[in-house]
C-alpha cells in the first residue's frame, strides 16, 4: 500500500524544527504512520511549499491509496505560491480515487480546494491543548471516531478556523474555541477525513514547540501566567512527570499513544478495507 505525506511547510519552517533538534512535521507524521501500521506501507513525502516540481520523477498521484496532509505555519488566505501549489495539489487529488487525512493546515487546504473558506479565528489562538472537543451524533457514528471518548482533549496550534464548509461536508466534532474541530466529505472518488487538531503530535514534540514559541504563547495569553506555562512545559518534557497520578488523569487523552492517535489508526484501517 502506498501512502503520500504532503508536507505543508516551507523550508525555513522545517529548518527551525531541525535546528532545535526536533523532528519536522512530516517526519512526525511518517513515524506515527509507521508505528500504527502492521503493514509495510510505502511512504513517500512531497514538499509543494518548497518547490514547484515536487513530485519525484516517475511518480504519479494515481500511485497512492492514502494521503496524509501535515500542519504548517502558513495562513491559507495569504494565497502565496507555496499555498497555491497546495490548493492545486488538493484539487488534483480530488480527481483521483484515494483517501485523504488532513491535520490542521491539511484541513484548511482541503476545505479551500473543495470550495469552503478559512478565516482568522475571531476567538483567537488555540494552542498546545484543544480542550473538551465534543463528538456530535454524526461523529459518534463515523468510522473516524470508533473507540474514541465522546469528549476529549488534543494537541493543537492554530490561529485560523473554518468559516464556510464545502457543500457536502459534515462536522463531526466541536469545542468552545472552534465549531469545526473535525469534518468529513467526499468529492468524486476521493474521501476526506480532516481535523483541526493534531493527533500525530506527542507530549515531547509539543514541549519542543512550546519552547520554540514561548513568547507567542504568553503574548497571546494561551497561559494566563508564565508559571503555568513553565509547569505544563515541565510536565510534557518528561514522560516520568506524565506518569504522576494527578498528571496521568489530567492528560489521559494526550499521553496514551493509542488514545491520541486513534483517528489515524481508524483511517489506516479504512485504507485496508
Amino acid at each position: 500500500m502506498n501512502i503520500l505525506i504532503v508536507d505543508g511547510n516551507e523550508r525555513e519552517a522545517s529548518e527551525t524544527y531541525t535546528n532545535m533538534g526536533m523532528d519536522t512535521q512530516y517526519e512526525v507524521y511518517k513515524k506515527v504512520l509507521k508505528n500504527l501500521s502492521t503493514n509495510n506501507f510505502n511512504i513517500s513525502i512531497v514538499h509543494p511549499a518548497v518547490k514547484d516540481d515536487y513530485l519525484p520523477l516517475g511518480v504519479s498521484l494515481d500511485d497512492f491509496d492514502g494521503v496524509a496532509w501535515t500542519g504548517s505555519l502558513l495562513n491559507i488566505y495569504d494565497m502565496t505560491s507555496s499555498i497555491m501549489n497546495q490548493i492545486e495539489l488538493a484539487k488534483n487529488l480530488f480527481t483521483k480515487k484515494n483517501q485523504i487525512f488532513g491535520s490542521c493546515w491539511g484541513l484548511q487546504v482541503l476545505v479551500t480546494a473543495a470550495g469552503g473558506k478559512i478565516r482568522k479565528n475571531p476567538k483567537g489562538l488555540e494552542a498546545v491543548v484543544a480542550k473538551e472537543i465534543t463528538i456530535n451524533e454524526k461523529g459518534i457514528n463515523h468510522a473516524m471516531y470508533k473507540g474514541k471518548s465522546k469528549v476529549f482533549d488534543a494537541f493543537c496550534w492554530h490561529y485560523d478556523d473554518t468559516e464556510t464548509l464545502p457543500s457536502n461536508a459534515n462536522v463531526l466534532a466541536s469545542n468552545k474555541k472552534s465549531e469545526i474541530q473535525s469534518i468529513t466529505f467526499d468529492l468524486n472518488d476521493s474521501s476526506v477525513w480532516a481535523v483541526q487538531y493534531h493527533p500525530e503530535f506527542d507530549p515531547i514534540w509539543i514541549a519542543g514547540l512550546m519552547k520554540q514559541r514561548e513568547d507567542i504563547l504568553l503574548k497571546e495569553k494561551a497561559f494566563s501566567k508564565k508559571k503555568y506555562f513553565d509547569e505544563e512545559l515541565q510536565i510534557f518534557s518528561n514522560y516520568k512527570n506524565l506518569q504522576d497520578k494527578k498528571n496521568r488523569e489530567k492528560y489521559k487523552d494526550l499521553i496514551n499513544l493509542k488514545s491520541h492517535t486513534l483517528e489515524l489508526s481508524n483511517w489506516i484501517q479504512q485504507l485496508k478495507n
